[in-house]
């Protein structure tokens, strides 16, 4: 690896440990975590010792760790060569562009990571079994989920290096939550038939009501002074000097839902029959609901450009207006919507708007 016998390039975020100590000379401590494979297994896995070092090696090294002098090795660490077919030849429905029904789906796509190969799976699982059906495929947007980040980038950006999945590739991370994960694509599930889509719908409904019926609360109920000062003072809050409804006071970063419940009985009553989850969706909502608003205009703004179609054989060299970088990703590309064109790297917003103009043509 280090005389350049190896011409790969390895992945950037999980490297050997010789190949941090090589990276990271200047460093004098590295930490390792203990992670239990399962409940009932004694085998745990050493999170940042992976290693691509002879077995004898790997096996001294392991027991000269503090806590792990007569740690046993089921089996030794090893190295990996990534090759991959660039993705910008996919459909973002992982379709392949020159074969029709061949569904390329994981590392062959260019990523690294076993949460990346296994949403690419789903999706192109899903999308083989509805073209064989004859029926529309399915593509996440990229305000809907990460698996639609990642798929739209690598179909409109390619990359040179293994992909990872993060949050800051994302721009509509505050659409893209934990808490809201199942309101944004159990309805898809449900749609698609998935097994047991059914019941987790039931819960979607409850969901939606019980936030709706708890915002409506607290936009509607008020408090007095006397009732909420000494709370306040307590979590450092500034004091009101009139009655204030519970949804303004709720805005305030040091207040929070379950210290208002023990000093308001009446609102401890009215959330008693709500699940916890419910309850912190409904607060995050009213907290941020400022933002939200903002990104799903942002969402919406693009959404126009989305719903504008772009023809598989659309012939860019014709237009005079592109540049000539845009017109050659255009055409390598072969974007379906002009969204998805206005992503591609060396497509700019010029290139875009004359693209709009010509479809308005």
């Amino acid at each position: 690896m280090f005389n350049g016998r190896i011409q790969g390039v390895g992945p950037r975020y999980c490297p050997s440990i010789e190949d941090k100590i090589d990276r990271f000379s200047d460093k004098d401590r590295h930490q390792l975590f203990v992670e239990p494979e399962g409940r009932d297994t004694v085998e745990i896995y050493i999170n940042g010792f992976s290693s691509s070092l002879p077995e004898d090696v790997q096996y001294k090294a392991l027991r000269l760790v503090p806590g792990l002098e007569n740690a046993k090795m089921f089996r030794p660490g090893y190295a990996i060569e990534y090759d991959y077919f660039p993705p910008t030849q996919l459909q973002t429905t992982l379709e392949t562009n020159l074969i029709k029904n061949l569904f390329f789906a994981g590392q062959i796509n260019g990523t690294t990571g076993y949460e990346e190969a296994a949403c690419q799976g789903l999706m192109a699982g899903l999308n083989a079994a509805l073209a064989a059906k004859n029926e529309a495929p399915i593509v996440l947007k990229r305000s809907e989920a990460y698996i639609g980040v990642l798929i739209d980038d690598l179909v409109n950006k390619g990359t040179e290096e293994p992909y990872r999945m993060f949050t800051s590739r994302a721009e509509y991370r505050i659409l893209l939550r934990q808490d809201n994960a199942d309101l944004r694509l159990t309805p898809i599930a449900h749609r698609l038939g998935l097994q047991g889509a059914e019941g987790r719908m039931e819960r979607v409904h409850a969901k939606n009501r019980a936030v709706a019926e708890i915002d409506a609360f607290f936009r509607n109920a008020s408090v007095n002074p006397d009732e909420l000062n000494g709370y306040l003072q307590s979590v450092d809050s500034a004091l009101i000097g009139q009655k204030t409804k519970l949804h303004n006071i709720l805005l305030r970063p040091q207040v929070d839902i379950p210290g208002l419940a023990k000093i308001l009985p009446e609102l401890a009553r009215f959330l008693a029959p709500y699940d916890l989850e419910f309850v912190e969706m409904a607060e995050i909502n009213i907290k941020y609901d400022g933002y939200i608003k903002k990104e799903e205009e942002m969402v919406s703004r693009m959404a126009r450009l989305e719903d504008l179609q772009l023809n598989a054989d659309f012939d860019y060299s014709g237009i005079n207006g592109l540049s000539i970088e845009a017109r050659q990703k255009l055409a390598h590309t072969r974007p379906r919507t002009i969204g998805q064109a206005s992503r591609i790297s060396g497509v700019n917003p010029a290139d875009v708007s004359v693209l709009l103009v010509h479809l308005g043509r």
